[in-house]
Parts: structure tokens; C-alpha cells; sequence
């Protein structure tokens, strides 16, 4: 069971990015998704999840109405949209696994199967 979170990089305040969370081993779709953050310094956020359809999607405040997940059960695949970006969403970012295909919400210690992360950059 491998997860592996991509698409992170170097991004203006104002840019765009997606990150990709792809599965390689088993089917995503047996899952709900999260993505959480860690800043230098800081504790593991949690930014969205998305649940087994794609139906329901939870998004903490710090992000709400600039980041959005989706995803393609088909192709295995969960996004993070991420727009209007800024300084302060500059971290390594995760996907990650919950066995609970109808949860939504924040909490890591839920999450069983974690990616290896990817770096966002937020600077000028």
C-alpha cells in the first residue's frame, strides 16, 4: 500500500497549484481522503476531506473558499485544488486514508495510510 501526495512547488501569493494524492496497491475509493499540512515549527492542520463519492467535502477555515478537493475514482486519483494562494500556506503537504468512506473533517489521528508529502512554497 503505497500513497504518494504531488504537485507541490514554488508559487506567487495569488498563484495557483493542484496537488495530486495518488494510490498505487489498492483502490481509493474504498476510502475517505484527507489533506493536512505542516508548516516549519507548527502542528499537523487539517484542510479538507473528501468523502468515498466526492459527494461531501469538509475544509477548515484557513483555506475554506480558496482550496477544493475532488477526486477521480476512476483514475485513483484525489485533488487539492489550491488557489489565492499566500505566505502562510507554505508547508509540506499529505494526503491521507480513513477507513470511515463517509467521514469529513479534520482530525489526523483518524487517518490510517499516510503519503509521502509534497513541498508548497509560497514567496515572492
Amino acid at each position: 500500500v503505497q500513497l504518494q501526495a504531488s504537485g507541490g512547488g514554488l508559487v506567487q501569493p495569488g498563484g495557483s497549484l493542484r496537488l495530486s494524492c495518488a494510490a498505487s496497491g489498492f483502490p481509493l475509493d474504498d476510502y475517505a481522503i484527507g489533506w493536512f499540512r505542516q508548516a516549519p515549527g507548527k502542528e499537523l492542520e487539517g484542510l479538507a476531506c473528501i468523502n468515498r463519492s466526492g459527494s461531501v467535502t469538509y475544509y477548515a477555515d484557513s483555506v475554506k473558499g480558496r482550496f477544493t478537493s475532488s477526486r477521480d475514482n476512476a483514475k485513483n486519483m484525489v485533488y487539492l485544488q489550491m488557489n489565492s494562494l499566500i505566505f502562510e500556506d507554505t508547508a509540506v503537504y499529505y494526503c491521507a486514508t480513513e477507513r470511515n468512506p463517509s467521514y469529513v473533517g479534520e482530525d489526523h489521528e483518524r487517518m490510517d495510510d499516510w503519503g509521502k508529502g509534497t513541498q508548497v512554497t509560497v514567496s515572492s
